[in-house]
């Protein structure tokens, strides 16, 4: 796979690292002189610079057969604006773009540039993972497909403590595909009985989390 990344902070530096032990083939572009010169003495050849907005640059470092394009920049717009470029002028089909504020993730998505990744947005799921007081925790938003995968630990007061999954009045657009119980996950079969403190993921439709917050953890996100 050959990949461009563009942006030489230590996000980029080390996403280039990596992949390059990985085996795959990489330009890392970098705009700020002494940040090249620095990164490389390791990368060597691996490395360009330049500003990753600008056409000619993109060419130079091979964006017309990059299978990948990764714009890690500082600036959201540059991030924005480079992944546009891959996306439309070279018919890149794979882009990621760094969302440095996550104020700002709306007009990734509303070009059509994703996925967007915020670490801010990242760092947020994480705490929400490990305070059980959130109740409902988003582990993956499927865009395109309109669905979403989240996770619910189910409360000792839950009306589904206790009952079989094949009782469970789960809103339509909503379906469990896994419990976590005493660190051990599986997929419940109809008859399997829920309990308090089982973790519970489901796929479902934006919008349902409200419903599914009351079945299995009623009063966490009031309590939050």
């Amino acid at each position: 796979m050959y990949v461009i990344i563009a942006g030489g902070g230590k996000v980029g530096w080390n996403l280039a690292r990596e992949l390059i032990g990985k085996g795959n083939e990489v330009t890392l572009i970098e705009s700020r002189r002494t940040r090249y010169l620095t990164i490389e003495q390791e990368l060597e050849h691996a490395i360009q610079y330049g500003d990753a907005t600008e056409l000619w640059v993109l060419e130079r470092a091979g964006i017309q057969r990059a299978d990948l394009c990764i714009a890690v920049t500082g600036d959201d717009e540059d991030n924005l604006l480079i992944c546009q470029i891959a996306k439309e002028k070279y018919l890149c089909e794979r882009i990621i773009a760094r969302v440095n504020n996550p104020r700002n993730r709306a007009w990734f998505e509303l070009l059509g540039i994703q996925p967007a990744v915020s670490a801010t947005d990242l760092i947020l799921r994480l705490i929400e993972h490990e305070v059980p007081s959130y109740g409902l925790v988003h582990l993956l938003d499927l865009r395109d497909e309109q669905l979403e995968i989240i996770e619910v630990e189910v409360t000792s007061t839950s009306p589904a403590a206790g009952r079989a999954v094949q009782d469970m009045a789960l809103p339509e657009g909503a379906l469990i595909i896994s419990l976590l119980r005493e660190g051990r996950g599986f997929v419940p079969k109809a008859d399997t009985v829920i309990e308090a403190g089982d973790e519970v993921l489901l796929v479902l439709d934006p919008g349902l989390e409200d419903a599914i917050t009351a079945q299995f953890a009623p009063g966490t996100r009031d309590a939050a």
